[in-house]
């Protein structure tokens, strides 16, 4: 079998995807997209940068402290080493100037000097000297002085007379900074630490000198400092440099002093044209101060992974949302496509004008749309109407929503109550169909504003009556019984100038909401339906009911309302289960709250059950003759409302079985409903059993009785076969097809097309259309 593509369809298509290419509002649409997904990202990311770059420098910042006072501790350890070395030196016994120059116990002194020496892992040397001697002791022995540090120990800048002052004069303990030692031919830097003995002592009799590597105190320095990437520096307390450990850009010169002379903390501070972060403690015990300098671009050499990183996220992450922006863009503007498609459709024209925008094309479409809904407004209107009239403002968010759309709800301080307008049998025959469509139309919504009302209609089908909700709006008028008589008289002049004669009018009470209004109905109809036996007249009020039974029962109290028994009476016969029990409820518990001898007790009982029996012999329930004596005999009163309350459910499911076999081409009118109305998307048999004030359980049950299918199966039929026909005999996309016969989930639709016809609809067109394939299609 071959097929064919149409060259117009082809050219079309073609035409049209350069022309969603080209389109401004795409345009538009994407550019928007991506600005507004790549100034966020961008503000973002500069703050999480910042924020985790001054965090991390903070950090670093803050590990420099407490690594420079844990080198601070560990070389202040052992300078307090040293001094208290010192000070065991000058009460060392061993130690005297005797001893260490005496022939035979000099050995001991040696000794002790090693053991000393080895206990301090710092020191290259230790020398003991007495004032005025010539010569200096050590661990290995007495030497000259003058041969010591012209020969063995030759300092670059201290020169051997300075040392021999320094040994005689020096009376509290100093630091020389670190120079090159040579040591038998071999350099080596060194710091010299004198400290007198006796410590302390205002004249001191001699003097220890420690001869330290500089290597051993940047050791430990960078043992603690471990991979830090800037300069270390020691500081003695007259600001002089001790040692210091170069690394990449130094700080030197003058520069050193500035740091010298920092308070201990953190610092910013421009040197040698550079920045730098300058981290600076100070000791306690000998008033030198540690520091750590690193310039700018050397720390943020450290952070340079957390900027490529962050870099590289950001790259990704816009590259990714611009791919996602276009899409979003596209998808954006997919519908207002497929609603050019659609308007262009059903004008007849195949494309866009090019000089018509696009949102002309669909500000066009949704007014034709918002004609439609007009179209259905009164029908929504109506349906809410009824509910409100059969069972009260309902605590639904979305049928309020549909209320107040359908302007019925309440303004502020406004009061309403219900009329029931009845004609006789004779009337109804005198008037053409077209007189009573015009009537209807008038009561539809009619204003009287010189009563500060307004009346609102809708026709009972079954009764052939109609109800109507009148709204009193907030007026100067206290008197609410007077504004209700003089509305209900201008109604009936009114009618009595449209209508060859006055019909029948039921007034049910005010009621100060929405809430109330089914209520209002029950008594409208009670009203309705007693008029002949309580009043005379054409108009008959709730309210006059209910007084002249007051009236005949001489004022006492404790007898049940005739009102509530004249609602409960119109409840059971309107089928309202809901009300009905609500009533015998609120009865029952009047009768516990009084306190009545036993036999007027039971009368109050049997005045309840006799309205429920009397109810029911008028429906025609033969039935229940046989349960008066069970009825009649209870032991409490709450088993006497539960036997009332089963009685009542009972009641009105008769009623509405009643009301729904009334008219028997009742199912014929609903099935010829349903096919006008099958693609609406709206349909369900809630919906028609509302509409037709039928029970849903009764329509599905008719329904299958009269069709065949149940009501889900025949609307799937019915949309399937309209479908079918379509994909057949229409060059229509699918799934304006499936939108057309009410189904919103294309997909779901798809796979029960599948399931139904064992194809797929594209594969069904292809297998069974005359005339090919068709562009566009899966």
């Amino acid at each position: 079998m071959k097929f064919f593509v149409k060259p117009s369809s082809m050219k079309s298509g073609v035409r049209l995807n350069w022309n969603r290419f080209k389109s401004k509002l795409l345009m538009t649409y994407t550019l928007s997209y991506i600005l507004i997904f790549l100034v966020p990202l961008s503000s973002v990311t500069f703050i999480i940068y910042s924020n985790a770059t001054a965090n991390l420098r903070s950090e670093i910042e803050q590990s420099n402290v407490n690594q420079l006072n844990q080198v601070r501790l560990s070389i202040d350890n052992q300078i307090t080493n040293l001094l208290e070395t010192a000070s065991n030196i000058s009460f060392d016994e061993h130690l005297t100037k005797f001893m260490v120059s005496h022939p035979y116990y000099s050995r001991d002194a040696i000794a002790s000097l090693a053991r000393y020496k080895t206990n301090n892992t710092i020191l290259a040397e230790l020398f003991l000297y007495y004032h005025g001697d010539d010569h200096i002791y050590s661990d290995l022995g007495m030497t000259d002085l003058d041969h010591v540090f012209d020969h063995i120990f030759h300092f670059e800048h201290w020169q051997p007379e300075e040392i021999k002052q320094a040994l005689n004069e020096t009376a509290f303990g100093t630091v020389r900074p670190a120079e090159i030692v040579t040591v038998n031919s071999r350099g080596e830097s060194m710091l010299a630490m004198l400290v007198p003995i006796k410590t302390n002592d205002p004249y001191p009799y001699g003097t220890v000198l420690y001869l330290i590597k500089e290597a051993q105190m940047t050791g430990v320095m960078d043992s603690i400092l471990n991979d830090f990437s800037g300069s270390s520096y020691i500081f003695s307390s007259t600001g002089k440099v001790l040692t210091a450990n170069y690394r990449g850009d130094a700080v030197r010169g003058h520069d050193l002093t500035s740091l010298a002379a920092l308070d201990p903390g953190i610092h910013s501070m421009k040197m040698g044209g550079e920045y730098y972060s300058v981290v600076t403690v100070k000791s306690q015990v000998n008033g030198w101060t540690y520091a750590t300098a690193i310039s700018s671009y050397q720390f943020f050499e450290q952070v340079g992974q957390i900027r490529t990183i962050i870099l590289l996220v950001f790259v990704f992450t816009a590259l990714t949302g611009i791919v996602v922006a276009i899409l979003l863009a596209t998808r954006q503007y997919h519908p207002i496509r497929d609603l050019l498609e659609f308007a262009s459709l059903q004008n007849g024209v195949k494309e866009t004008p090019e000089n018509r925008n696009e949102w002309d094309w669909i500000k066009q479409t949704i007014h034709d749309y918002h004609a439609r809904i007009d179209m259905q407004e009164p029908f929504v209107r109506n349906q809410c109407l009824m509910l409100l009239f059969k069972h009260g403002k309902p605590d639904d968010p979305e049928i309020e929503r549909m209320i107040v759309q359908s302007g019925l709800k309440l303004p502020e301080q406004a009061r309403c109550f219900t009329i029931i307008l009845s004609l006789d049998e004779q009337s109804r025959d005198e008037q053409s169909w077209e007189d009573q469509q015009a009537l209807r139309a008038w009561l539809h919504q009619l204003d009287l504003p010189e009563l500060q009302a307004r009346i609102n209609s809708v026709e009972l089908s079954v009764t052939h009556q109609m109800a109507l909700m009148v709204t009193l709006l907030p007026s100067e008028e206290d008197d609410e019984a007077n504004r209700v008589r003089l509305v209900v008289d201008e109604l009936d002049e009114r009618l009595a100038e449209r209508l060859p004669k006055r019909p029948n009018l039921g007034v049910g009470t005010i009621y100060e909401d929405l809430a109330g209004l089914n209520h209002s109905f029950l008594e409208a109809a009670s009203a309705l339906e007693q008029r002949m036996r309580t009043v005379s007249g054409r108009i008959a009020y709730f309210e006059e009911l209910t007084e002249l039974s007051a009236s005949a029962i001489s004022g006492e109290s404790y007898w049940i309302p005739k009102k509530w028994l004249l609602k409960l009476e119109q409840s059971l016969k309107q089928g309202n289960e809901a009300t009905a029990l609500q009533l015998i409820a609120n009865m029952m518990q009047k009768i516990k709250r009084e306190t009545l001898p036993f036999g007027l007790l039971r009368c109050q009982c049997f005045d309840v059950l006799n309205s429920l029996l009397r109810t029911a012999a008028e429906l025609g329930l033969d039935e229940l003759r046989g349960d008066i004596s069970s009825l009649h005999a209870f032991d409490t009163l709450e088993g006497l409302e539960n036997k009332l309350s089963s009685l009542a459910m009972r009641i009105c499911h008769a009623a509405t079985n009643q009301i729904e076999t009334v008219q028997p081409a009742l199912m014929d009118e609903i099935v010829t409903y349903v096919e006008q109305n099958y693609a609406d998307y709206t349909l369900s048999l809630e919906h028609i059993a509302l509409k037709y004030d039928t029970s849903t359980s009764y329509l599905s049950r008719r329904f299958k009785e009269k069709i065949g299918y149940n009501f889900t199966e025949y609307i799937w039929q019915r949309r399937l076969k309209e479908v079918v026909r379509q994909l057949i005999h229409t060059s229509a996309l699918l799934k304006d097809i499936i939108e057309r016969v009410g189904y919103l989930d294309a997909p779901n639709f798809i796979r029960k097309f599948k399931k139904e016809t064992g194809f797929t609809p594209g594969q069904y067109r292809k297998l069974h259309s005359t005339g090919g394939p068709f562009l566009g299609e899966e």
